[in-house]
């Protein structure tokens, strides 16, 4: 039986939509392909005939067909003939396939969420934890993680005390072992990874368990491999990419020739779509978008803007926004442009936030620098300083992402002690440099097994070694109370939540740092931060306080619960009396041990137990 909509009844009306829709009487079928001569759906509910379901061409390059017997679960694909030319193409709007070289499925859109309604915390109250799917935590079979191997580890998460987690993406890529980056399919799930219900069990409980997901998207470019999108009507122009692709000199990207072409409103609600399925579908709490500088502009030169590009993100943050209010936008674009995190009316981009170059480059350069001497004061007082637009929370701070750990980078611990990762000199500068991200102004984030001390550089064969979270078990417990202390779990460190910040002891010679954090200028609420950058404990150094009297000590990051091979110099609370120092009227005596941080507050509450 033929089933084409040119067979239907005139009352039947046709939804809308592109790609497949659940409709009662079967699935229809939508799908842009403007130079098209024909289009049929072809599947297991036709046994791959191309005579038996052909499509209807609509205004604007559109073709439809409603196909009763295609059910949830039916495999498909579009028959395209061009001129003399005819080809299969997996759907660009499928939710699921096979594999990335394989057939498009029809997804089941219903799901129990369970009535999850997880709202993200505020963004001053925010700690992410960036993580891969595939290497987090494998299989038994040693194949590729997926969703469900990822959340048997939800629990070394929650004492952590992380509240988001930023995954890298798992849109379906090229084969089954992947960074990510080199999306086939932008709105399937990739297949290795359990596919699209598996990806919402992973979100539902994630959202249980107290965690925002955050998810990178890859709109920069596509592909460049396993791409049915390529000259997918059998169009294209000077050899490139056809419809969804600038098909001249914008095309070109670092990662391949597939740049999609912004200024076509196809392509752009395409993009659009795309980033709403994630949060209205799947539930996700917000998007971290890979590379805008190559979104913005064609090779990151002013000269080369590319401004639909700058204009696309603007209409997707803005929707965005409007369909989540609460959702966050992360740019990784690394150029300090403050435009990127204003608002669309002031001519901004819309993100949310955006990752810091100003922050992870110059605290890794000062951290992995072989000789105390040069470690320079004054770049990480500039590190702490930097920000975007009067809003400290408009920039995301770290030592360690998926990019800072690869390309010709390793992990920190590797970086300061090559031949050595769990080394005393590993330990102590990874860990003062954590110290540093969870006390600096802006939302801190961690990258998978860097509260272990996982060494060498990320590689998306290599699962994390699980060994080390049991070896440096005191090293994930600093990390634990310092995202503890950051989130003021305590309610005694709440200047770590806040705007405020004063640096106001740069010792250039003693390598000693010190600022005060602090909440709506409340001096109840502040914090004081000392960070010692040199091999050597520093005794009775004397350091301004901005009130007299008691200030407890919360943290000592060189105390022996943290590592056996910690030097332990004993730390006290400091007792600030009426001697002006640093520009302060107060001021006390402490001890600093070496590569260390110490962090005092004011409340007598006594900090709670926080052992893993």
């Amino acid at each position: 039986m033929n089933t084409s909509v040119l067979h239907q009844p005139a009352s039947v009306s046709k939804p809308v939509g592109v790609g497949p829709i659940h409709v009662d009487q079967g699935i229809a079928f939508r799908v842009w392909a403007p130079h098209a001569d024909s289009v049929s759906v072809v599947g297991s509910f036709n046994d791959w005939n191309e005579n038996a379901n052909p499509m209807e061409r609509e205004d604007g390059g559109h073709w439809f067909a409603l196909v009763e017997n295609a059910k949830i679960g039916s495999q498909y694909k579009y028959r395209i003939q061009n001129g003399n030319n005819v080809f299969d193409r997996i759907d660009p709007r499928v939710r699921e396939v096979t594999n990335s070289v394989g057939v498009g499925i029809v997804h089941d859109p219903h799901f129990d969420w369970q009535g999850d309604d997880f709202h993200i915390s505020s963004w001053n109250e925010l700690v992410i934890y960036e993580a891969h799917i595939g290497t987090f935590s494998r299989s038994k079979e040693d194949q590729p993680g997926g969703f469900s191997n990822f959340a048997k580890r939800f629990g070394h998460l929650r004492k952590l005390g992380v509240n988001a987690i930023q995954i890298m993406p798992i849109a379906e890529f090229a084969g089954d072992v992947s960074w990510g980056y080199n999306p086939a399919h932008i709105y399937a799930v990739e297949s290795a990874y359990g596919g699209p219900v598996a990806f919402k069990e992973f979100v539902r409980q994630a959202h249980a368990e107290g965690f925002a997901i955050i998810l990178d998207v890859v709109y920069n470019h596509f592909g460049p491999s396993d791409l049915d999108i390529w000259q997918f009507d059998g169009w294209n122009e000077n050899g490139k990419g056809g419809i969804y692709f600038y098909n001249d000199h914008r095309s070109s990207t670092p990662w391949g020739d597939t740049r999609p072409d912004y200024g076509r409103h196809e392509v752009r609600s395409y993009i659009r779509d795309n980033a709403a399925m994630w949060l209205e579908d799947f539930h996700v709490d917000g998007l971290r978008y890979d590379m805008t500088l190559y979104i913005r502009s064609i090779d990151g030169s002013p000269d080369n803007e590319i401004p639909e590009g700058w204009g696309l993100t603007q209409w997707v943050n803005r929707d965005i926004h409007s369909i989540k209010p609460g959702a966050i936008t992360i740019a990784e674009d690394l150029q300090n442009n403050s435009y990127l995190t204003k608002s669309d009316h002031e001519g901004g981009a819309g993100f949310s936030t955006q990752w810091d170059a100003g922050f992870v480059h110059p605290i890794r350069e000062v951290l992995t620098a072989a000789n105390d001497e040069h470690r320079s004061m004054a770049k990480v007082r500039d590190a702490l300083y930097h920000g975007y637009n009067g809003d400290a929370f408009q920039r995301v701070v770290y030592t360690e992402s998926h990019d800072e750990v690869a390309n010709g980078k390793s992990r920190v611990p590797s970086e300061v002690s090559p031949w050595d990762d769990g080394s005393w000199y590993a330990q102590k500068r990874s860990t003062l440099g954590a110290a540093l991200v969870m006390t600096a102004p802006g939302i801190p984030m961690l990258f998978q097994g860097q509260e272990f001390l996982q060494g060498g550089w990320f590689q998306d064969t290599d699962e994390l070694d699980w060994e080390n979270a049991k070896d440096f078990r005191g090293i994930v417990r600093l990390f634990a109370d310092l995202i503890r202390l950051r989130l003021n779990r305590e309610g005694v460190t709440r200047g770590l939540t806040g705007q405020g910040l004063h640096v106001y002891h740069v010792n250039e010679v003693d390598k000693v740092i010190a600022y005060r954090r602090h909440f709506d200028d409340d001096p109840r609420n502040d914090v004081i931060v000392v960070a010692n950058f040199m091999a050597e404990s520093k005794e009775t150094y004397r350091i301004g306080f901005p009130q007299p009297g008691s200030w407890v000590l919360r943290f000592n990051s060189d105390s022996d619960i943290y590592s056996s091979d910690f030097t332990n110099v004993e730390s006290y609370d400091a007792e600030a009396t009426d001697d002006p120092c640093d520009g302060l009227d107060y001021s006390a005596e402490v001890t600093i041990p070496p590569y260390s941080v110490l962090i005092y507050s004011r409340s007598e509450a006594e900090p709670g137990d926080t052992t893993l």
